[in-house]
């Protein structure tokens, strides 16, 4: 089993910042994607951004530019900067954890643009 710690959401004004970070415990595999996924009320989950073992990364057209994933895997950590946030970004993110043998995902986080 794997486990995965968010921290770091909360309330922003709009063009604000924030930094997501999702720690996994447990059995880690050597070979794995970690990303952030976003869920909007009335809304369908949707990938935000992943980035693989060897450190390609994947963003949503709506964040590239604004939004930067890393990752410390000495930590097994993954990181979300979020930068020029907007009210559209509003949404509870989970951080997900992927490998053959299936996904795992966190327990999520909120995320609010509002002035």
């Amino acid at each position: 089993q794997v486990q995965l710690v968010e921290s770091g959401g909360g309330l922003v004004q709009p063009g604000g910042s924030l930094r997501l970070s999702c720690a996994a415990s447990g059995r880690i595999f050597s070979i794995y994607t970690m990303g952030w996924y976003r869920q909007a009320p009335g809304k369908q989950r949707e990938l935000v951004a992943a980035i693989a073992s060897g450190g390609s990364t994947n963003y949503a057209d709506s964040v590239k530019g604004r939004f930067t994933i890393s990752r410390d895997n000495a930590k097994n950590t993954v990181y979300l900067q979020m930068n020029s946030l907007k009210p559209e970004d509003t949404a509870v993110y989970y951080c997900n954890y992927a490998v053959v043998a299936g996904n795992y995902w966190g327990q999520g986080t909120q995320v609010t643009v509002s002035s």
